[in-house]
C-alpha cells in the first residue's frame, strides 16, 4: 500500500511537469509577438502623428501667408492714397517695395498649396486681381506725378480700386475658408491619431504588466526595466523641451551678436582708417604751423601730404556712401569702348610694368547711362585688386560686350531684372578666390590682405555703385585660376553717347572774375569760411550767409549776385527751399548745391535731378573752381 501511494504521485508527476512547460512558454511567445505588434503599431501611429503635426503647421503658415498678403494689398492702397493726397514721394515707399513682396507671398502660397489642386483656380484669379490692382494704383500715381491730380482722384472715385479690393477680399476669404476647413480636418486627424496613440501605449503597458506578472521573476524584472525606461523617457522629453527653449533663446542671442559684430567691424574699420588719415592731416598741419612760425621754407611737402590724407578720407567716405547706395550720381550717356581705352594709360601707370593690361572691345557696343567718374573709380578699384592678386605679375584684361540676362537668370538672382545690358569684365590671372572668400568679397571691410594694406571697401564700393546705377555685378573665380568680375550696366536705347571728359583732368584750375558775385550759404562755420576763402582766392567777389533767411535779405540788398552756392541740409530752411524762394525774386539766378549726403530734395533714387548742379562734399579747390566756372559759363550762354 505504501509503495503504491509512493509510486502514484511519481507516475503523475511526469505528465503534470511535462504539460506545464509548453503551457508557460506559449503565452510568453504569443505575448511577445503581440507586444511586438503593439510597438510596431505605436511606431506607425507616432509617424502618423508627426505627419499630422507637420501638415497642421504648414496649414497654419499658409493661413498666415494669406492674411499677410491681404494686409500688404491694404498697405499698398494706403500708400497710393497718401501720395495722391499729398504728392509726397515718401508715401510711395510701401508701394515701391510691395510688388516683389506680394509676388513672393503669392509664390509662397502656391508652394504651400502645391498638393491641393482645389486652390489652383483661386490662386490664378488672385494673381490676376493683384496685377490689375497694381496697374490701377500705378496709373493713378503716374497721373498724379504728371500733374493730373484731379484725373487721378476721379479714377479713385470711380470705384474701380474698391471693386478690385472687394474681389481680392472675397478670393482671400474663400481661400481662408478652405484653409480653415483643412486645418480643422487635420487637427481632427491629429486628435484621432493622438487618441489611438494613447490607447496603443496603454495597451502596451498593460500587456507588459500582464506578461511581467505571468512570467514571475522574469516578468517582474522586465516590468521594472520598462517602468525605469518610461521614467527616463519622460525626463528626456522634459529635457528636450528645455533644450529646445534654450536653443531658441541662444539662436536669438546669436543673431543679435552677429548684428553687433557687423556693427563693430564697420565702426572699428572706420575708426582705424579715419584715425590714420587724421593723423596724416593733423601731423602735417602741425609741422607746417611750426615751420611757418619759425619762418622756415620747404613747406610744400607738408601741404601735399595733408592734402593726400584728406583725399584718402574723402575716398573712404565716397566708398561708404557708394556701398550704402547713397552716393549722389550724375549719370550721363557713355560709350564703354571710349572710356576703357582712355583709362588704359592710367591703369598701366598705376599697376606697374609687371602687369600687362589688355583690352578687348566689342564691335557695335550699346551705350549705357552711368556716372562716368564713378565707373572709372570702380574699374580702377578692380584693377588694383587684380594687381594685388598677382604679386609676381600677370595679365589684366578689360573686355566689353553686349549681354542679355534672361528670365531664368533673373529668377536665380532676385532684384536683377531681365533685359539687355552692357558688360564690362575685368579678368586677371592671379591667385583666385575660394568659394567662401568669393561669397564674402562684397562685404564691407572684408579683406584677405594684411593689416594696413587695404580697407576692405573697394569691392563693396563697386557693388554699391553698380546696384545704385540699376546694374548687376558678379564674381567668377576659382582658387589658382584667376578671377573675373563682370559688371552689367543697363543698355541705353536711342541715345547719343557723350564724349568722355577725361581730357578735363589736365586743364589748369580756371581763375574767376571779380565782377562775378557769389553768395555762399552754409550753416557750418568752418566749411563756410573755407568756401569763402577758396572762392576769393579764385578772384571771385564773395558774400556769405549762415542760413536761408539771411541769404534772402542779402539777395534783396545785392541784386547783382551771379551765383547762389548753398548747402542742401540746413536748419529752418533747406537749400532747395532757399533756391525756390530766391528764384521767385530772381528767376535767372544760377544755383550750385553742395552736400555730403543724398537723402534730400535734389537727389532721387540716388540720381541728381536733371536741372540741378551739385558739388559733393568734400571737394578740392580744383573741383570747386571748375564747377563754379561751368555753372557761370552756362548762365552766360
Amino acid at each position: 500500500m505504501s509503495d503504491a501511494r509512493l509510486s502514484s504521485p511519481k507516475s503523475g508527476a511526469g505528465p503534470v511537469l511535462g504539460h506545464a512547460r509548453p503551457f508557460s512558454v506559449a503565452p510568453l511567445i504569443a505575448g511577445f509577438l503581440l507586444l511586438v505588434a503593439v510597438v510596431a503599431a505605436t511606431g506607425g501611429l507616432i509617424a502618423m502623428q508627426r505627419g499630422n503635426v507637420a501638415d497642421t503647421r504648414r496649414t497654419v503658415e499658409l493661413r498666415a501667408s494669406v492674411l499677410r498678403l491681404f494686409s500688404m494689398l491694404q498697405d499698398v492702397e494706403t500708400s497710393q492714397r497718401g501720395y495722391l493726397l499729398t504728392g509726397e514721394d515718401a508715401y510711395l515707399g510701401p508701394f515701391n517695395e510691395a510688388q516683389a513682396q506680394i509676388t513672393t507671398a503669392l509664390d509662397r502660397i502656391a508652394d504651400g498649396t502645391m498638393e491641393e489642386p482645389d486652390f489652383g483656380a483661386a490662386l490664378t484669379e488672385l494673381r490676376t486681381v493683384t496685377a490689375d490692382k497694381f496697374a490701377e494704383l500705378r496709373r493713378t500715381i503716374d497721373l498724379r506725378r504728371s500733374g493730373e491730380t484731379e484725373t487721378s482722384l476721379s479714377v479713385v472715385r470711380s470705384g474701380e480700386g474698391k471693386r478690385l479690393m472687394d474681389r481680392a477680399r472675397r478670393i482671400i476669404e474663400r481661400l481662408e475658408t478652405e484653409v480653415d476647413a483643412r486645418l480643422r480636418s487635420r487637427q481632427d486627424g491629429a486628435a484621432r491619431t493622438a487618441r489611438f496613440l494613447q490607447v496603443a501605449i496603454a495597451a502596451a503597458v498593460l500587456l507588459a504588466v500582464s506578461l511581467a506578472a505571468y512570467a514571475l521573476f522574469d516578468a517582474a524584472a522586465r516590468n521594472r526595466r520598462i517602468a525605469a525606461a518610461h521614467g527616463e523617457l519622460a525626463k528626456a522629453h522634459e529635457a528636450l523641451l528645455r533644450i529646445s527653449a534654450e536653443r531658441a533663446r541662444l539662436e536669438e542671442q546669436l543673431r543679435q551678436s552677429q548684428k553687433m559684430e557687423a556693427m563693430g567691424q564697420l565702426t572699428g574699420g572706420l575708426a582705424h582708417d579715419f584715425n590714420n588719415m587724421l593723423a596724416i592731416i593733423m601731423g602735417n598741419l602741425n609741422l607746417l604751423k611750426r615751420r611757418i612760425e619759425r619762418g622756415e621754407g620747404r613747406l610744400d611737402s607738408y601741404v601735399q601730404q595733408a592734402l593726400e590724407g584728406g583725399a584718402r578720407a574723402a575716398t573712404l567716405t565716397h566708398r561708404l556712401l557708394a556701398f550704402a547706395r547713397k552716393q549722389p550720381l550724375s549719370p550721363e550717356p557713355i560709350d564703354g569702348n571710349r572710356l576703357v581705352p582712355a583709362m588704359s594709360e592710367l591703369l598701366r601707370r598705376t599697376l606697374g610694368e609687371r602687369v600687362r593690361v589688355e583690352t578687348v572691345l566689342a564691335g557695335g557696343l550699346w551705350p549705357t547711362k552711368v556716372d562716368a567718374n564713378q565707373l572709372e573709380s570702380a574699374l580702377l578699384n578692380l584693377a588694383v585688386n587684380a594687381r594685388d592678386a598677382m604679386p609676381e605679375g600677370g595679365r589684366l584684361t578689360i573686355e566689353t560686350a553686349n549681354a542679355h540676362l534672361d528670365d531664368a537668370y533673373a529668377e536665380a538672382h532676385p532684384g536683377i531684372p531681365a533685359g539687355q545690358y552692357v558688360l564690362i569684365a575685368v579678368t586677371d590671372t592671379g591667385a583666385g578666390m575660394s568659394p567662401e572668400v568669393a561669397a564674402r568679397a562684397f562685404d564691407p571691410f572684408f579683406t584677405t590682405k594684411a593689416v594696413g594694406q587695404g580697407t576692405g571697401l573697394g569691392l563693396s564700393q563697386v557693388y554699391g555703385f553698380v546696384r545704385q546705377s540699376g546694374g548687376h555685378v558678379k564674381i567668377y573665380s576659382e582658387a589658382g585660376s584667376g578671377t573675373s568680375v563682370k559688371i552689367y550696366l543697363p543698355r541705353l536705347v536711342a541715345a547719343e553717347v557723350a564724349a568722355s571728359d577725361a581730357s578735363l583732368r589736365d586743364i589748369p584750375v580756371p581763375e574767376g572774375d571779380p565782377r562775378h558775385i557769389i553768395l555762399v550759404v552754409e550753416d557750418e562755420d568752418g566749411v563756410r569760411r573755407m568756401a569763402v576763402e577758396a572762392l576769393r582766392d579764385l578772384s571771385y567777389t564773395v558774400i556769405h550767409a549762415t542760413g536761408g533767411a539771411h541769404a534772402l535779405r542779402l539777395l534783396e540788398e545785392h541784386p547783382e549776385v551771379s551765383l547762389l552756392f548753398t548747402d542742401v541740409v540746413m536748419p529752418e530752411m533747406s537749400g532747395k527751399e532757399l533756391a525756390d524762394a530766391a528764384r521767385l525774386r530772381r528767376p535767372d539766378l544760377r544755383v550750385l548745391y553742395t552736400t555730403g549726403y543724398t537723402r534730400n530734395a535734389i537727389v532721387h533714387n540716388g540720381v541728381v535731378d536733371a536741372d540741378v548742379q551739385l558739388l559733393g562734399k568734400p571737394y578740392t579747390l580744383e573741383q570747386l573752381a571748375r564747377k563754379v566756372r561751368q555753372v557761370i559759363a552756362a548762365q552766360a550762354a
